[in-house]
């Protein structure tokens, strides 16, 4: 039974944040049939989303959590034809690999905290926004020279991977991160609108609420940092959850 044919019963775990918008916009991306549930108890022993939940060969259930490691078991069990990756072992391969890891372990990070000391953090810190916006920046930088060189319009080869997929999310969060525009990189500026013309991001981004991101990218900075404070409750509540 092909990956494509192959019977599946997946269930995503999820809030309408980056991390989990790459796994909705990738299960999109191939077609699959999932449920979206917005929170979850004995998935994910870490307690962070997201986390899927699928079923193996012999029927046993697969707890998968982490948003590189669901890209990659999505990809090496659904995608024998490569939608959205390329042939294990091959240049792009390795490429697609270096790219997500590059996401998962500097980029998501590094804005992720931008974001928090932007947003949500209490009182004044500017050595720490210096360092993760600047950070930020330079993360840009080198996504906009990548794309750049690569005639395709993607990050590898010569269609979409999940490389593309996993930074994506966190690109349209852009001014929620402290930088105040996107025009100085126009190459991740091209490539974010015409990603998000694709049927497959344009649903996988609204699961499971309907995306703001965009939208925040709009408004003036006062009154962004307005709406983050409000939401920052949850953010403050998770810390003292925490702690104990």
């Amino acid at each position: 039974m092909s990956a494509e044919t192959e019977k599946h019963n997946i269930t995503l775990y999820c809030e309408g944040t980056p991390n989990p918008l790459k796994i909705s916009i990738a299960l999109e991306e191939l077609g699959l049939k999932y449920n979206a549930q917005q929170w979850y108890l004995d998935i994910n022993p870490n307690g962070r989303i997201p986390a899927i939940v699928d079923t193996d060969e012999n029927g046993q259930q697969l707890n998968i959590w982490e948003s590189g490691a669901i890209l990659q078991y999505l990809v090496d069990r659904y995608d024998a034809s490569h939608k959205i990756s390329y042939p294990h072992g091959t240049k792009e391969y390795w490429e697609m690999t270096s790219w997500l890891f590059w996401q998962v372990s500097g980029l998501g990070p590094m804005q992720g905290q931008a974001n928090h000391f932007e947003m949500s953090a209490a009182g004044d810190h500017p050595y720490a926004l210096k360092r993760y916006v600047n950070e930020t920046r330079r993360l840009y930088r080198t996504m906009d020279t990548a794309l750049a060189k690569n005639p395709s319009g993607y990050l590898v080869g010569d269609h979409l991977s999940i490389a593309d997929i996993a930074i994506w999310p966190w690109t349209t969060a852009f001014k929620y991160s402290g930088l105040s525009q996107i025009d100085e990189f126009p190459h991740v500026k091209d490539w974010m609108y015409r990603l998000l013309a694709r049927p497959g991001f344009e649903r996988g981004r609204n699961v499971p609420n309907p995306h703001i991101y965009l939208q925040l990218n709009e408004l003036p900075d006062e009154e962004l940092r307005k709406i983050g404070k409000e939401r920052s409750g949850w953010v403050q509540e998770g810390m003292k959850r925490d702690a104990e």
